[in-house]
Order: structure tokens, then C-alpha cells, then sequence
């Protein structure tokens, strides 16, 4: 059976959506990585691709911002990033 993309696809939209929002038709996207959790039998794995253009630091420096977002997220903290 295959993996179905239907999560992936909707989180995506919505993310375009608020970016759109957020920052109108004058602005281009950079650097993107997607990074998902994949259940099964095997129990959880994570998997990381990043987008063909960036380079080792830029993903880096991309993860540990996300990683700063989504504390500030958990601790109820205001953040500029989407």
C-alpha cells in the first residue's frame, strides 16, 4: 500500500495560505524543508528532505530555527515566524 500525501498536501496549502497572508505578492519562497513522522509496524521513524538548493548549512541553520519556533510554540511565547 502506499503512503498517502493527502496530510502533507493540506498542511502544505494551509502553510501557503498564511504565508500569502502574511506576506502579500511582493516576496518569493527561499529555502524549504519538509520534515515528517512515517508510523507503521516498524513504530516511528522521522524523514527530512530539504529542497534541491540548499546547502548543509542553510538546512541547518533552517531546523534549528524551526526547532526555536516550535519551543516558543510549546511555551506560549509570541513569534514572528510561520
Amino acid at each position: 500500500m502506499s503512503l498517502d500525501a493527502t496530510k502533507i498536501g493540506q498542511v502544505v496549502a494551509e502553510q501557503m495560505e498564511a504565508l500569502e497572508a502574511r506576506f502579500g505578492d511582493d516576496c518569493q519562497i527561499g529555502d524549504v524543508c519538509t520534515i515528517v513522522e512515517v508510523l507503521g509496524p516498524h513504530g516511528s521513524s522521522v524523514a527530512v528532505r530539504p529542497g534541491a538548493d540548499v546547502r548543509p548549512h542553510g538546512l541547518i541553520g533552517l531546523l534549528r530555527l524551526a526547532e526555536r519556533v516550535a519551543l516558543g510554540d510549546v511555551h506560549g511565547e509570541a513569534h514572528e515566524s510561520e
